[in-house]
């Protein structure tokens, strides 16, 4: 049996709908970068595929021998790119959100209803988080956060 009073593990930030909704046009914000970022890092790939290159891995976006200039400065600004990409997302994470999937910007925050963990759910383009779910539900689980729900939420 384990000794709860030990438990070393962290805890993850249980957040109010409020709180999170605070941060809101700060993600909004920060999360539309990023869907820019991921828009030009695809365009730029499709261009480097284009001209024969398929280098999708990070090693493959290394410049290569056979590579024409063009070709080498276009895996260069790649890489570039998305070491930016990966750097916002661990600007958004920092904030407290978790990012369930950035290719539609959708974030998660923990919440609590009836005692409960679940997940207070946001995707870029929503004005505020008005949906929550199970932890173990996805996105097509969301439930509407009622005023009956928000009564219930318990932090």
């Amino acid at each position: 049996m384990t000794d709860k009073s030990r438990d070393t593990r962290p805890h993850p930030r249980v957040w109010t709908v409020e709180e999170a909704n605070a941060l809101v046009p700060r993600l909004t914000r920060l999360v539309g970068q990023q869907l820019l970022k991921a828009s030009e890092i695809e365009s730029r790939l499709k261009r480097l595929h284009g001209m024969g290159s398929s280098g999708l891995s990070a090693e493959e976006l290394e410049a290569a021998p056979g590579d024409v200039e063009e070709v080498r400065q276009l895996k260069g600004e790649l890489r570039e790119r998305i070491s930016l990409y990966e750097e916002g997302w661990r600007e958004v994470q920092a904030l407290g959100p978790v990012v369930k999937d950035p290719r539609v910007g959708l974030l998660d925050f923990y919440g609590r209803v009836d005692g409960k963990l679940v997940w207070l759910c946001w995707r870029y383009g929503e004005e505020a988080i008005e949906h929550y779910h199970d932890l173990d539900v996805g996105y097509s689980g969301r439930k509407p956060l009622t005023e009956d729900t928000r009564k219930r939420m318990l932090n």
